[in-house]
């Protein structure tokens, strides 16, 4: 899926069918969903669903617990990016 299509998915009422599940908790997490976003990324493995939620602990104001997932990622907590840009280096991340 692009980018592009993805966003335009975001007006939908209900997240839309086929999605994989990080571009679900992505979706949920812009719908204001953060609970069943960080459910979704919970069941996964891997370095994209780890970056997903150190993203959505850095959103809810955990900075330990985002640096944690950060670390599990192998990834650096993002000091110079807003939540806006870092939630679109993630879908850019999860459409490839």
């Amino acid at each position: 899926m692009k980018q592009k299509d993805f966003l335009q998915l975001l007006d939908a009422d209900t997240c839309p069918r086929g999605l994989s599940p990080p571009l679900q908790a992505l979706w949920y997490d812009r719908q204001g969903d953060w609970d069943r976003a960080h459910r979704i990324v919970q069941q996964l493995d891997g370095r994209l669903a780890a970056r997903i939620h150190a993203y959505l602990h850095r959103e809810e104001g955990d900075e330990g617990n985002a640096r944690y997932w950060h670390a599990r990622a192998g990834s650096r907590f993002p000091l110079d990016q807003s939540l806006e840009e870092e939630w679109r280096a993630l879908v850019e991340e999860a459409c490839e």
